[in-house]
């Protein structure tokens, strides 16, 4: 029997990790503690809610197709605010809505390689986009990081191959959670415009940057939509994360095959989606900037709370967004205690193991922790659970 695309890869961790949950019975002073996906679990603010009700029920446009590229006005609007962001101007020509940021990458991927080509990435790396790579018969080609987790430009240099096609870059990063600095990125986009590669910018934690500068001055640099794929999420800045909607910044031209990828898998992205993000970017600056002073909070409460559990020899590698990412002190490896976690200490987290190459060493020592809808009472209580075990 013909291996198929989707034997290619591995189960979905997040899937995974929930089976975990199965038969097990929480008691009731001990609940579990679920650290394991990066997506907000409140709905979106109400005023939202209610624009987006009232959108459904008075407007049929609400529940029919649209552009394939996304509507028009929120194309437009997005375009302005990148542009405002990073101080440069973008078109809207420049920008295409995709149903999640997920399906950014994927169309991309599919409008930039064929079968056997390379793609350069990071690890730890974001686990979907390794999965993408191996349905799409695309080779990922590790790119080590050291105990800052942050990429290095001559390793890279070092990898690539007339089959290299571009290198993607996490920032802040999933799941590392680290910022990456803004020399280091400007370094990655001359390493690619060099070797004539596009280089993937997936920002999708970026209103969750703790840096109030602009993180990297790439759209500022000339004929950057050749190079340049900057990918974009609505899902977390609006708590959207079931109306699937995501963003594309590139050149026209690129633009054009992406097209042809969605067109074939959703044909246009939700009506009530690109609504709510086009309502969200106009009216909710005020809440988003709260929403990110609170997550900005959560982290501090990270370093706050750390260091009884650094006593016991946890080690914090990487900090920022939604994510801490820890080297964990036991003789057993992450994806074991991860499993063990659940029953014997109610936290649910993902191990480094789903981040890295099979058989990595070092994702047998890092756990994940996806911070985000704890409270400082809640990571408190869940390094307290972590400062008890003993394996």
């Amino acid at each position: 029997m013909n291996r198929t695309r989707t034997a290619a890869t591995f189960a979905p961790p997040v899937m995974e990790a929930r089976r975990w949950l199965e038969d097990v019975v929480f008691p009731e002073d001990q609940p579990l503690i679920n650290v394991s996906q990066a997506a907000p679990v409140d709905p979106p603010p109400l005023a939202l809610r209610q624009a987006m009700a009232e959108f459904a029920v008075n407007e049929d446009r609400a529940h029919l197709y649209g552009p394939v590229l996304g509507n028009p006005e929120l194309r437009a609007e997005l375009a302005e605010q990148i542009g405002h962001h990073y101080g440069a101007m973008i078109t809207t020509e420049q920008v295409a809505i995709t149903s999640g940021c997920n399906q950014a990458f994927a169309a991309t991927i599919s409008a930039i390689t064929d079968e056997g080509d390379e793609i350069i990435l990071p690890t730890p790396w974001y686990f979907n986009h390794k999965m993408w790579l191996d349905m799409a018969g695309v080779q990922a080609v590790d790119l080590q990081t050291g105990d800052d987790l942050l990429p290095d430009v001559d390793a890279a240099r070092a990898l690539i191959t007339d089959k290299t096609r571009a290198i993607v870059l996490v920032t802040p990063n999933n799941p590392g959670g680290v910022e990456y600095p803004f020399a280091l990125v400007r370094a990655f986009y001359e390493l690619a415009r060099e070797n004539g590669l596009r280089l993937l910018v997936d920002e999708t934690y970026r209103d969750f940057d703790s840096r109030s500068d602009p993180p990297h001055d790439l759209f500022g640099q000339p004929d950057w939509e050749n190079t340049l794929v900057h990918l974009y999420s609505f899902s977390k800045a609006y708590r959207l994360t079931g109306h699937r909607v995501g963003a594309i910044a590139t050149g026209a031209d690129l633009l054009s095959d992406v097209e042809k990828f969605l067109d074939t898998v959703a044909i246009c992205p939700s009506q009530i989606g690109q609504f709510s993000a086009l309502w969200g970017m106009q009216n909710l600056s005020q809440w988003v900037a709260g929403e990110r002073a609170e997550i900005l909070d959560r982290r501090a409460a990270i370093e706050d709370l750390l260091p009884p559990l650094a006593d016991k020899g946890w080690r914090l590698l990487g900090l920022g967004a939604y994510f801490a990412y820890f080297e964990h002190p036991f003789d057993i490896p992450s994806d074991e205690l991860a499993r063990r976690l659940v029953s014997e200490a109610g936290i649910l987290l993902l191990p480094g193991t789903m981040f890295m190459p099979e058989g990595a060493p070092s994702g047998k020592r890092q756990v994940r922790i996806a911070f985000a809808n704890l409270d400082r009472a809640g990571i408190k209580q869940l390094f307290e659970r972590l400062q008890t075990l003993s394996f």
